[in-house]
């Protein structure tokens, strides 16, 4: 392990909830790569990351790395929350459909200078942020424009 990696996930991540089923996520933000289950048997992703493939109920599960590459889905910015390490409001929210399957969505943080949230159909792509220490993933649109 590198240096940036020598503490376990739930030590560099205590906000984030965390069960067996989702420490190998936590595990790739710490190199900086988006990680979800994908299915050795039907071959599809999946999230929240579960024991089994919710589509065949396999348990032939890797955690495979996704380019980041996506649209937004879903856009809104929270006025207030809970207090959190990095998080000031307001706080842009975008789910984004990532590239890689259909259906397939992860929701972050937007990284755009405002706190207005991408447009809806925006083209985003994964990029890296420091919370509290620690990468975190975080999306920010690309000049590739509206799907």
């Amino acid at each position: 392990m590198t240096a940036s990696t020598d503490a376990p996930p739930w030590e560099r991540y205590p906000h984030q909830p965390m069960d067996e089923d989702d420490v190998a996520l936590y595990e790739g933000w710490l190199v900086r790569e988006l990680r979800l289950p994908r299915c050795g048997r039907c071959r599809r992703w999946h999230t929240p990351p579960r024991s089994l493939c919710p589509f065949c109920w396999s348990d032939e599960l890797a955690f495979t790395p996704l380019s980041g590459r996506g649209i937004v889905h879903l856009a809104m910015v929270l006025h207030v929350g809970p207090p959190a390490p990095g998080v000031e409001y307001p706080y842009p929210l975008v789910t984004v459909e990532l590239a890689e399957q259909p259906g397939l969505r992860f929701t972050s943080t937007v990284v755009d200078g405002d706190a207005d949230p991408a447009v809806i159909g925006s083209a985003v792509e994964l990029v890296w942020i420091d919370r509290a220490g620690a990468p975190f993933p975080a999306f920010r649109t690309t000049s590739g424009g509206n799907a």
